[in-house]
């Protein structure tokens, strides 16, 4: 009897846990490191995949660094080989908590948030703060985001005959729709 009444208990908590996760694997991230004059320096990744918890406003995401598509071949294989050792480092993780988040206060309109975490990339990991914009459309929601980071944070290697045409600052855009 004890185990006829568990099995649905559980299968109904499972349900009622997964209902608060919110997961996308289609998100994009694109990163910029252009400087004035040169070519542009711009890649994205239309395949990553985040998960928001709607109750507490926790968000992860996880991309696979190879997944960053660049204008011009050579720039994605320097981007590969020489700066991001995606054969040692593979993917870049993020762990935060959008600040003052409430699931059952987002609109149609955009509101302003602030996320806190920390970045893992190239072996190393950070904290950042992003600024991000979240809407909500039906079950739909989706999130807009920015930040920065600085190669040397995370010991990525600019060689210095092409310092002059790389930025040190990285502009991350992020877009994510949770269905």
């Amino acid at each position: 009897m004890k185990k006829t009444l568990l099995i649905p208990l559980l299968l109904s908590s499972f349900f009622v846990f997964a209902q608060e996760k919110a997961i996308t694997k289609s998100g994009t991230i694109t990163i910029e490191a252009s400087v004035p004059s040169f070519q542009p320096v711009r890649g994205t990744n239309a395949n990553v995949t985040f998960v928001l918890n709607e109750r507490t406003g926790e968000i992860a995401s996880l991309a696979l660094m190879k997944g960053f598509d660049f204008e011009m071949a050579l720039m994605e294989e320097h981007f590969n080989e020489n700066y991001m050792e995606t054969n040692e480092f593979p993917k870049a993780v993020f762990r935060g908590k959008i600040e003052k988040f409430d699931t059952n206060s987002l609109t149609g309109d955009y509101q302003d948030y602030v996320i806190k975490g920390k970045l893992e990339l190239h072996g190393k990991t950070k904290d950042v703060t992003a600024n991000a914009k979240i809407t909500k459309s039906g079950s739909r929601i989706t999130l807009l985001a920015d930040f920065s980071v600085n190669t040397s944070d995370f010991d990525i290697p600019i060689p210095s005959l092409i310092k002059y045409k790389l930025d040190n600052k990285v502009n991350i855009e992020v877009i994510a729709v949770f269905k």
